[in-house]
């Protein structure tokens, strides 16, 4: 039986004062810092199988060009190929946005503004490398697997309310202060959320916490934060000086906002709440022996929606008498016109049949993590989203005539929904050594 080694890294990926956050859209540049950001990961290897890196940025969100060259590096400093890398973002908004191909669209179009400082982004990238160069040479041998689950309470709702004519009559946003609109039913949502824990006997090594909701109580002043995941995963780090390091599920149409109105007081609350099912799923967890793993990737063609045309956002961006802000946005669809003949990776890392983590582009729907558990019902599967980003949310087909904000910001075709479940099927369904 060959051994399997597991090595944890982290870095700071907090900007700087003045740098913009969340794209420039919607907040104010770095005021200060409540909590600093991190890059955290693992490395998972064995004798016969080469490294795999899951890694979660505490950023809003990293695309296109920039997702690959996220890979290529840490590919590198892992010894490893970039396909068995997957990079995902948290997706807290009062943090960085990394599009380099949209912001190099608005340079172009000497369009003034800044998404994101490239040079200080590189300097990161190259920070978080050598982190993750730096732990391999303090990994340990991983004996033993964790997994299990819990539910969080008065977090999660869908952000969706469909009227009775089936369109969208109401919106959820992260922060709702409507009581009618907070009043209404949570929703199609995951209540559960999935750790899975590696050991070394009775060592345990790492924890990586899923959990599907948008990860914002109050945000838009400037102040950095990791908010209220990122706070409730630093106290079980510095409570057991392990990593814990929590991935973002498919959270696209899910909000706090039935139980948030942006009040400051509901940070700390919704935080005690996900921290307390955080413990709860491992003290409720199973472990079993871990011989072996298998990586798995399916690269798909998402194309840009036909309904939008490039020489027409071109017109937008270029138009100096339509607002500076709503000219601006048209550089992420541009920027994935521009792309969309390159693949986009969808890969999951499968442990014995029986654990499975699967890894989505994308601000997907709730519906896409709900149909990958459906294939495996007798399996434990934790879905992380927000890899790639770089076709902005990935609804459903049938949410493009719902309406709603979702489909505004869709930069793929709503034929994405029948690419994406059908890559999930043949991940999760397939025999593979690899």
């Amino acid at each position: 039986m060959a051994k399997t080694y597991l090595s944890t890294f982290r870095a700071d990926v907090t900007p700087p004062v003045g740098h913009p956050l969340c794209g420039g859209w919607w907040v104010e540049p770095v005021a200060g810092v409540s909590e600093p950001l991190y890059a955290l990961g693992i490395v998972l290897w064995s004798e016969n199988k080469a490294p795999v890196v899951l890694c979660a940025v505490d950023w809003c969100e990293i695309g296109n060009s920039d997702y690959y060259l996220w890979c290529q590096h840490l590919a590198e400093a892992a010894n490893t190929t970039p396909d068995r890398v997957s990079i995902h973002c948290v997706h807290q908004h009062n943090a960085p946005w990394l599009n380099g191909d949209a912001q190099k669209i608005l340079d172009e179009e000497k369009v003034p503004w800044q998404m994101i400082d490239l040079k200080w982004a590189n300097e990161t990238l190259l920070k978080v490398s050598e982190a993750l160069k730096d732990s391999l040479s303090h990994c340990q041998p991983v004996t033993h697997l964790g997994f299990g689950q819990a539910k969080v309470e008065m977090v999660a709702s869908n952000r969706r309310i469909l009227g009775p004519n089936g369109k969208v009559k109401a919106i959820r946003w992260t922060a709702t202060k409507e009581p009618e609109v907070r009043a209404e039913p949570e929703g199609l949502i995951d209540p559960m959320l999935k750790t899975v824990s590696f050991w070394n006997g009775e060592n345990k090594l790492a924890a990586l916490h899923y959990y599907a909701v948008h990860p914002c109580s109050y945000y838009g002043d400037g102040i950095v934060t990791s908010d209220f995941v990122g706070l409730a995963r630093e106290k079980r780090t510095q409570e057991e000086g392990v990593a814990h390091i929590y991935f973002t599920g498919c959270a696209g149409d899910i909000t706090p906002g039935k139980y948030n109105d942006g009040s400051p007081e509901n940070r700390p609350l919704l935080t005690e709440r996900v921290y307390k099912a955080m413990i709860a799923s491992e003290e409720q967890a199973q472990k079993i022996e871990l011989s072996e793993f298998n990586w798995r990737v399916k690269e798909v063609m998402l194309p840009p929606r036909e309904d939008w045309k490039e020489a027409e956002l071109y017109e937008i961006l270029t138009n100096t008498e339509i607002g500076l802000p709503q000219r601006a946005r048209k550089a992420l669809p541009l920027s994935y016109f521009r792309r969309s003949s390159k693949a986009i990776p969808i890969s999951c890392l499968e442990f014995h049949e029986k654990v499975w983590i699967l890894n989505l582009p994308g601000e997907a729907f709730i519906e896409y993590q709900l149909f990958a558990q459906q294939q495996r019902p007798d399996s434990f599967i934790a879905v992380a989203s927000y890899s790639d980003c770089g076709p902005g949310y990935i609804p459903l087909a049938r949410s493009f005539e719902e309406g709603g904000y979702e489909p505004t910001e869709a930069y793929a075709s709503p034929n994405s929904e029948t690419i994406v479940k059908q890559a999930i099927i043949e991940l999760l369904r397939k025999q593979c050594q690899c």
